[in-house]
C-alpha cells in the first residue's frame, strides 16, 4: 500500500435469523463487492453468520453444524481473493460453545478470537449461550487442520510491517482493560471490532466517543463493524452504526438504520510516526500473543478520505470559531504572564497595517484587560518608509486609536538614507540590504522605544515566515516576546477575521476587514502607482502550500514525496503539479537553511500540535542538510511523470 495508506471497510449484510445459508451468501457477495473496491481489510458484524439475537437457537446442534459449514463456506470463498476479513460465528469447541471473530486470507481461515468479556445484563444475557475466551490461545482442530483459537491472536502481514492486526469482539471494547490494550503494546497498528451494539438514544454518540477513544489512546487504526436490519426485532433494533477511525479521529460512519459497507484508508505510516514520537507508548516487555502471518499484495491505494487543503483550520464555521477563540486566550495568557513577571509597564508592537502585526496588537489589547491595565501602556508605533503605502498606514493608525492604544509615527526614511551613506550603499540599489536595513532599523526603535517606557517589545511574526526564514535576521525576526510564533500564516487571517466579528465595535470591524483584504508585504520595496509592489506569496509561494508542507512535515514526518501525492489530492484543481513540486522543493530548502533564524528565537507560547520553539519541538541543527528531502521529492516526480 503506497505511503502506508491501507484501504479498509466496515460491512454490515442483511441477514436473517438463523438462516445460515442466506446469511452467508449475503457476506460473500459483500466480500466481493469490497475487495474489488480495493479494501485490503473487511470487518463484518458479531455471530452475523447465523445472526446475533438467536438466542436459545445457539444450544441447537442443527444451527452450529450450519454455522460450521458457513466458516467452511466463506473460506472457501475468499480463495483468491487479496484480503483478511473477519466474519463473527459461533464456534464449539471442547462441547462449550465460543463466540469468535473468524479471520480468512486467500482460502485459509487464520485463527478464531475468542470474546474475552460478556455482557450479562440489561439486554444482554451472553453467559446462557456462550463461554467467556480461555486466557491463552491455542490450536484446535477444525476441519482437519490445527487453527489457532483465544483471546491473544496477532495477524501480521508479511509484505508489509507496519500491518499487524488484532480482533476485538463487541463488549470488548467496553471494558475497562480491552485485548486491543495488550495487542496495541504488542505491535498491532489495526484493530477490528466484530460488534452487535443495539440501538437505543444516545447511544450513537456514546459508540462514537469509545470508537474515537480507543483508537485515539492505542495510537491504531479502529474499524467497527456493527450488526444492522435483519437482526430480530423482539426486544431490540440494531442500526448497522459502521465506523472506521485513526489515533481519535473518525475517518468514516455509516448512516444508522441502512446496511451495506463503507470504506477508508488507514494511514499506517501516520500510526508508526505517532508511535514513535509517543514516548509514554512502550512496547511491551514480553511478547505473549500468537503471531500469525497472512499475505496481502502491495499496491498503490486510491484516497477516499479527506485531505484538508488547510490542517491548521477547522472546516466547521462553530469549530473555527472555538478555535480561535481557544488560540487568542492562550497568546492573551502567555503574554500576560509575561508583563507580570518583568513588571513592565508598557509594551511596544511595530504597526504596519498588515495581518502579523494586527494579530499582536489585539492580543496585546486583551492581555492588558486581563491585567486590569489601561490600554494606553500599549504603544503602538508606526514607522512608515519607502514602501509605506497609504492603506496600510492609514489602517495601522486608525485601529491603534480605535483599540485605545498609544499611537507613536517615527518615521525612519533618514536615519535609513544615513545608514547607506554610511556604509556606502546606493539609494537606486534595491537588493536585500536595501530590505533589510530597514527592517533592522524598525526593531532597534522599537527596542528603543521599549526602554524609555520600562515596556515589553511584542514580536508579530507568525511560525510560516519562521519556518520559510522569511525575517530579516535581528529585525522583525528579534523581539522580547513573539505571541504570533506558533500560529500559522492561514490562522492568523481567521483570528483577526474572528476578533473583527465578536468584538462588537463596527468601525474597527470595517478596518479589520480592509487588514484582511490587503495583500500580505513587508512593504520595504517603493509602492508602484500608490499600491503595493512587493507582495510575499509571489516571492516565496503561496502560504496555504507552505503550511499543508509544514504540518505534514513536523506534525506526523512524511517523506516530501507522500506530502507531494497529498497536497496534489488536497489543492486539485487550485494549483497543477508543476506549482506544487517547484514550491515544496522552495519549501525544503529554506526549511533547513533558515535553520539558525530558528535556534535564537525569543520566547513565545505554543498554541498547536505544530511548533518551531528550539527550546520545545524542534530540536534541530542549523547545519542539517536538505538533501535526502530533495531526494526523495525527487523520486516522487519521476515515479509520477
Amino acid at each position: 500500500m503506497k505511503d502506508g495508506f491501507l484501504k479498509v471497510a466496515a460491512v454490515t449484510p442483511d441477514i436473517r435469523v438463523a438462516d445460515v445459508a442466506y446469511n452467508t451468501d449475503q457476506i460473500c457477495a459483500l466480500i466481493d463487492e469490497t475487495v474489488e473496491n480495493g479494501a485490503k481489510v473487511v470487518v463484518f458484524p458479531e455471530l452475523c453468520v447465523t445472526g446475533y439475537t438467536c438466542g436459545d437457537l445457539f444450544t441447537q446442534d442443527v444451527l452450529l453444524e450450519d454455522a460450521r459449514e458457513g466458516i467452511l463456506k466463506l473460506a472457501e470463498h475468499t480463495k483468491g481473493k487479496d484480503a483478511l476479513i473477519f466474519a463473527g460465528a459461533p464456534l464449539t469447541v471442547d462441547g462449550e460453545l465460543y463466540n469468535v471473530a473468524a479471520a480468512f486470507n486467500r482460502g485459509r481461515i487464520l485463527g478464531f478470537t475468542t470474546k474475552t468479556f460478556l455482557p450479562n445484563y440489561g439486554e444482554f444475557y451472553e453467559m446462557r449461550q456462550f463461554c467467556r475466551g480461555p486466557e491463552d490461545a491455542r490450536d484446535i482442530l477444525f476441519d482437519g487442520e490445527r487453527i489457532p483459537f483465544g483471546p491473544k491472536l496477532l495477524f501480521e502481514a508479511v509484505s508489509m510491517d507496519s500491518l499487524v492486526v488484532s480482533a476485538e469482539v463487541c463488549e470488548d471494547m467496553w471494558s475497562a482493560v480491552s485485548p486491543g490494550c495488550q495487542a496495541a503494546s504488542e505491535g498491532a497498528t489495526v484493530i477490528v471490532n466484530c460488534s452487535a451494539s443495539d440501538e437505543t438514544v444516545g447511544k450513537d454518540e456514546y459508540r462514537r466517543s469509545l470508537v474515537c477513544g480507543q483508537s485515539g489512546r492505542l495510537i491504531c487504526g479502529y474499524i467497527y463493524a456493527n450488526a444492522g436490519e435483519g437482526e430480530s426485532t423482539t426486544d431490540l433494533v440494531f442500526a448497522g452504526h459502521n465506523l472506521i477511525a485513526e489515533n481519535g479521529v473518525i475517518l468514516k460512519e455509516s448512516g444508522r438504520f441502512r446496511n451495506g459497507a463503507v470504506y477508508s484508508e488507514i494511514d499506517l505510516k501516520r500510526l508508526m510516526s505517532e508511535r514513535r514520537r509517543n514516548t509514554t507508548f512502550r512496547p511491551a516487555a514480553e511478547h505473549v500473543l500468537k503471531r500469525i502471518p497472512f499475505e496481502i499484495g502491495v499496491e498503490d491505494t486510491a484516497l477516499t478520505r479527506k485531505i484538508p487543503s488547510s490542517p491548521f483550520v477547522p472546516d466547521r464555521e462553530e469549530d473555527r470559531a472555538k478555535r480561535c477563540e481557544e488560540i487568542l486566550m492562550i497568546q492573551a495568557m502567555g503574554l500576560k504572564k509575561r508583563i507580570a513577571h518583568t513588571h513592565a509597564k508598557n509594551v511596544v508592537v511595530g504597526i504596519s497595517g498588515g495581518l502579523d502585526s494586527t494579530l499582536a496588537l489585539l492580543v496585546s489589547a486583551r492581555a492588558f484587560d486581563m491585567l486590569g491595565m489601561d490600554r494606553k501602556g500599549i504603544t503602538a508605533v508606526t514607522m512608515p518608509c519607502f514602501g509605506t503605502t497609504d492603506r496600510t498606514y492609514q489602517n495601522a493608525c486608525k485601529m491603534s486609536v480605535r483599540l485605545g492604544a498609544c499611537l507613536r509615527e517615527i518615521p525612519i526614511a533618514d536615519s535609513v538614507r544615513q545608514h547607506f551613506k554610511d556604509i556606502g550603499h546606493a539609494m537606486e540599489d534595491h537588493s536585500v540590504t536595501f530590505e533589510n536595513v530597514q527592517a533592522r532599523e524598525r526593531t532597534q526603535v522599537l527596542m528603543d522605544v521599549a526602554n524609555q517606557n520600562g515596556g515589553l517589545v511584542i514580536g508579530t511574526g507568525d511560525m510560516s515566515e519562521l519556518a520559510l526564514g522569511w525575517a530579516t535576521y535581528n529585525g522583525d525576526h528579534m523581539s522580547m516576546y513573539g505571541v504570533n510564533a506558533s500560529v500559522p500564516k492561514t490562522l492568523v487571517r481567521h483570528l483577526v477575521h474572528y476578533y473583527a466579528d465578536t468584538c462588537g465595535d463596527d468601525k474597527l470591524k470595517e478596518i479589520l476587514y480592509d487588514v484582511l483584504d490587503t495583500p500580505v508585504s513587508p512593504e520595504l520595496l517603493p509602492p508602484k502607482d500608490g499600491k503595493i509592489a512587493q507582495k510575499t506569496e509571489d516571492l516565496v509561494g503561496p502560504y496555504e502550500l507552505h503550511d499543508f508542507f509544514l504540518y505534514y512535515l513536523l506534525r506526523f514526518g512524511y517523506e516530501p514525496g507522500k506530502i507531494y501525492r497529498l497536497a496534489r489530492y488536497a489543492f486539485d484543481g487550485e494549483y497543477d503539479d508543476d506549482t506544487i513540486y517547484r514550491w515544496l522543493e522552495t519549501f525544503l530548502r529554506r526549511f533547513f537553511s533558515q535553520q539558525f533564524k530558528r535556534s535564537c528565537l525569543a520566547d513565545g507560547a505554543k498554541v498547536g500540535t505544530v511548533a518551531l520553539s528550539p527550546r520545545g519541538d524542534l530540536r534541530m541543527p542549523s547545519d542539517a542538510c536538505a538533501a535526502g528531502w530533495l531526494r526523495d521529492l525527487e523520486r516522487a516526480r519521476q515515479r509520477q511523470i
